[in-house]
């Protein structure tokens, strides 16, 4: 039993006993994609968050070596990305001034929150409140986001001066310095946007073309940005560009990640505590998703619960070792799964190499242009837009859009925090509204069949002294006075009708609320001269309401099924049935 817990918290403890030498030659060569792919983009990503290009680098060392140890995905690749880079430059740009050493001691403390409250909802098994965020919401919000960070990189491209968190803000600045652009620095952001767009749609076709083994040609293409890096970086040294204005990355640290200390200061960690949960769901439901995604395919299986500990874990390695907030990736995990790596070993060897490459490769960056950095998140992050949910919501539901919509234009109109903020509350209102309205039938049975379906759909028999009602959701708080509502405006009136049935094949709960709705149908259907019974009810359910005075006080039976009920109780009312269709 011990043994089976400490696999359960230490998951390397699991995979790592059959561990053998394929997959360690499978794991290896992932991680050489996978790190040739992540030093662009962990630079990049860096810039996007408004720190010290090195951070980016630091935050994907430690945090991927304790993914590994804690996270239960075989191929999830944990680091910096976009849609967090971006919501903890708006987190800790509020509270100090990017380029400070307040603004870096702040990244570290939000690293340190989210952990914490990453860990926590592991430990005590709350991952299921990140499915509280509906899909469309969240696709929306990535989409908004995306084209936020994009537009945020332009004045990278331009090589000018602009600021602002919303869309709007950001328009506005870069068109009042639109003047100002460099043309050598929009010379090299144009040209290594298109490169890298290239890289994606066109450079492994034409490898393959060229008879290249696919393997190679995949490798290659994934070399593509670094490629971009090596000669934007060389054109800046070899002419002079940093003199005319072209802005560099500068000097690097040449260094492991350092041992450093967050904020404990209350004041900051009240101001960034309800930043660290929104960055925590977030980053858990893109993590989380990917990750199931990957393991379908090869019907492996993730521990959301444990998830959060693995991903707890890598955010408190970055807030003590010079990184930032980070969860899993989508495009570095899709290549760590295609490029074959078998188990989260993979993402311990790709650290080891961006250590190396912390303290070999940093001086070779000075003259690194921050608009190839600026083209690798633009090109990275259009591929996460996608408007067409917009299309795909208003055809399915209406509601699903508006809240889409809505949280569209509130990241873009207001920022990331107010995006993700309002996508929390409508999701959780949209669930709220949905059950509160649950789906009421009112159905008969199919002739020659023991069936009962909706009279509005179907041709079934009924009786006008029966009313037969199927209950589409569980009843709880919200939802119980509508059904005492429907069953009232149903029967009042109804001289013919002497027993009421409501079918409970579809409720899954009742609480407190709903049986005091129940007593009170009862009372006052009684109060009426008709009889409430209950068919089909599941076990659990019915374990509940005999805890209660509910049956003892209920004026009819259960059935155990509704066609049970209908023939007994047609045997008491023994009058002529009718048919009802549509």
């Amino acid at each position: 039993m011990f043994s089976s817990a400490f696999r359960r918290y230490l998951p390397v403890f699991d995979w790592g006993r059959s561990y053998n030498k394929d997959s360690f030659s499978n794991d290896m060569i992932a991680a050489v994609i996978v790190t040739i792919m992540l030093i662009p983009q962990s630079l990049a990503y860096a810039l996007l968050a408004g720190l010290p290009p090195e951070m980016g680098l630091y935050a994907s060392i430690l945090p991927i070596i304790l993914y590994a140890i804690f996270g239960t995905s075989r191929a999830l690749a944990v680091g910096p990305v976009a849609v967090v880079s971006l919501m903890t430059a708006a987190s800790i740009g509020q509270i100090a001034e990017s380029g400070t050493a307040g603004y870096a001691i702040a990244a570290l403390t939000l690293a340190m929150l989210s952990g914490g409250i990453l860990l926590l909802m592991g430990v005590f098994k709350l991952g299921f409140l990140a499915n509280f965020l509906s899909h469309p919401v969240i696709a929306g919000f990535i989409t908004a986001s995306g084209v936020l960070i994009a537009s945020s990189q332009l004045k990278h491209i331009l090589g000018v001066e602009a600021k602002g968190h919303t869309l709007i803000e950001i328009v506005a600045s870069i068109w009042e310095h639109i003047g100002e652009t460099n043309t050598s620095t929009l010379i090299i952001g144009v040209s290594a946007t298109l490169f890298l767009f290239w890289v994606r749609k066109g450079m492994k076709p034409m490898l393959l073309g060229m008879g290249l083994k696919p393997r190679l040609a995949d490798v290659l293409t994934k070399a593509g940005p670094v490629a971009a890096v090596v000669v934007t970086t060389a054109v800046v040294w070899i002419f002079g560009l940093d003199q005319v204005g072209v802005k560099i990355v500068g000097s690097v640290p040449q260094s492991l990640p350092p041992l450093t200390m967050p904020g404990f200061s209350s004041e900051l960690i009240s101001a960034l505590i309800i930043p660290a949960l929104l960055i925590s769901i977030i980053g858990f439901v893109e993590s989380v998703s990917v990750a199931q995604t990957l393991a379908a395919k090869k019907r492996q299986r993730i521990d959301p619960d444990q998830e959060l500990i693995g991903l707890g874990a890598a955010n408190i390695g970055a807030a003590f070792t010079g990184g930032y907030p980070v969860t899993g990736g989508f495009a570095r995990s899709v290549v760590n799964f295609d490029a074959g790596a078998e188990t989260p070993a993979a993402g311990a060897y790709t650290a080891v190499g961006l250590a190396i490459a912390a303290v070999s490769l940093t001086p070779l960056i000075f003259f690194l242009p921050k608009a190839t950095l600026a083209a690798t998140i633009i090109v990275a992050v259009l591929s996460l837009v996608d408007f067409s949910i917009l299309k795909h919501s208003w055809s399915y539901s209406k509601s699903d859009f508006s809240a889409v919509a809505a949280t569209i234009l509130l990241t873009l109109g207001f920022g990331v925090e107010t995006g993700v903020s309002a996508g929390v509350i409508l999701s959780i209102g949209l669930y709220l509204f949905k059950t509160s309205r649950p789906h009421i039938a009112e159905v008969g049975l199919v002739p020659g069949t023991e069936h009962f379906r909706n009279i509005k759909r179907h041709n079934v028999l009924t009786k006008p002294e029966l009313l037969t009602i199927r209950i589409d959701e569980s009843l709880y708080f919200a939802n119980a006075r509508y059904l005492e509502d429907y069953i009232y405006d149903r029967a009042v009136g109804d001289a013919q009708l002497e027993h009421v049935v409501l079918l409970c094949s579809a409720v899954n709960e009742v609480d407190l609320s709903a049986l005091e709705s129940l007593e009170a149908i009862n009372l006052r259907l009684k109060d009426a001269g008709i009889t409430l019974h209950l068919s089909e009810v599941k076990g659990p359910v019915m374990d509940r309401l005999q805890r209660s005075h509910f049956l003892g006080a209920l004026t009819g039976k259960v059935y155990l099924s509704q066609y049970s009920a209908q023939e007994e109780l047609a045997s008491v009312c023994p009058r002529q049935q009718t048919e009802a269709a549509v």
